[in-house]
């Protein structure tokens, strides 16, 4: 099955969102579909866009899993934008959270460093099966625009 993901982000103030996400993301967006929508393709067939949609501003919640957890957050600091939270679960696991000037919230996470965890699959008498046969033997998962090659 083949699989497209556009996260949508609600904004009161476009222009505004605009500036921040091309901070957040180190570049301008991929491309504008229309006159009130701007999208930025973080991988193959993995998108976010920005909408502008007056009143459902700031209730967004998305989270995009990188390789490289440590060098996209020094790139979005690079651009002025600060994180607001830090959290490290107890699995590893590590999230950096940002707040847009709306309070709506994108997450960064990664994995702790080592054998990736193991995951289990919905049953459907697939049995159990690891992260690469869930997530895709293969591929290394969203990649930052400026983010090194995995």
């Amino acid at each position: 099955m083949a699989l497209d993901l556009y996260a949508g982000i609600p904004v009161d103030d476009y222009p505004a969102a605009l500036a921040w996400y091309e901070k957040l993301f180190g570049a301008p967006p991929t491309f504008f579909p229309n006159d009130t929508e701007a999208v930025w393709q973080l991988a193959d067939h993995r998108s976010v866009y920005v909408e502008h949609r007056p009143g459902h501003g700031g209730h967004a919640m998305t989270t995009l899993i990188v390789d490289d957890l440590d060098a996209v957050v020094a790139r979005i600091a690079d651009h002025g934008v600060a994180p607001t939270k830090r959290e490290t679960y107890s699995n590893g696991v590590r999230k950096i959270t940002f707040h847009d000037p709306e309070g709506n919230e994108i997450g960064f996470g990664g994995m702790p460093h080592g054998p990736r965890p193991e995951a289990t699959a919905a049953p459907d008498d697939a049995g159990d099966l690891s992260y690469d046969e869930a997530h895709g033997a293969g591929d290394p998962g969203p990649r930052m625009p400026g983010s090194p090659p995995a």
